[in-house]
């Protein structure tokens, strides 16, 4: 499967938590200008680190409960997660380059 797959309030753990390689969650809404321009930069990021990284997106008005337990207050927020907790944070849309280099820390 390429691009982001979308997570739930239900499946975080399972997806998120407990997974064997890191995480990149992109909390994102429907509405949000921002995370429409940022989509596919995650898309192609999901097939950049195909193997090496997994790429998930929650959708935080259908998934309240991961979204406030994480202190989501602006989106889009992509957060990282290694061995179950987070470990870095990049807020707003930003470039691949950014995101790209964020994330070779955890690898």
């Amino acid at each position: 499967m390429s691009g982001a797959a979308p997570v739930t309030d239900a499946n975080f753990k399972a997806e998120v938590l407990d997974s064997a390689v890191p995480v990149l969650v992109d909390f994102w809404a429907p509405w949000c200008g921002p995370c429409r321009m940022v989509a596919p930069v995650v898309d192609e990021i999901a097939e950049h680190f195909a193997g090496q990284v997994k790429v998930v997106k929650v959708n935080t008005d259908e998934n309240p409960t991961i979204a406030s337990q994480y202190g989501i207050r602006s989106i889009p927020t992509l957060m990282i997660f290694k061995g179950g907790q987070k470990v870095d944070m990049v807020v707003g849309a930003v470039p691949k380059t950014t995101l790209a280099s964020t994330l070779e820390k955890y690898l």
